[in-house]
């Protein structure tokens, strides 16, 4: 048998036995946070945004899109315009 046949059927023996284990170790990221929430709690999150920010924030976005748009409209007078003038 190839060595590297060999190399990947022991990987594979490993993958079987690790994912198989009773217990697994949590990652660090895991374990910090555990440790930071054990002496400070996070507060509660609500599931939905309140009123007054979804309603500002669709504001903005209207005000972005005319902006987009206006100035897309403008290029495209400004294009027409060159287009006109330029001589054949």
């Amino acid at each position: 048998m190839p060595e590297h046949e060999q190399d990947d059927q022991e990987r594979e023996f490993d993958l079987r036995w690790a994912d198989g284990a009773e217990y697994k170790e949590p990652s660090a990221r895991a374990r910090m946070l555990a440790a930071r929430w054990k002496h400070d709690p996070p507060g509660p999150v609500p599931f939905r945004a309140d009123p007054e920010y979804v309603g500002s924030r669709r504001r903005s976005s209207w005000i972005s899109t005319a902006v987009v748009l206006g100035s897309v409209a403008a290029v495209i007078v400004l294009l027409g315009y060159i287009n006109f003038r330029a001589p054949y």
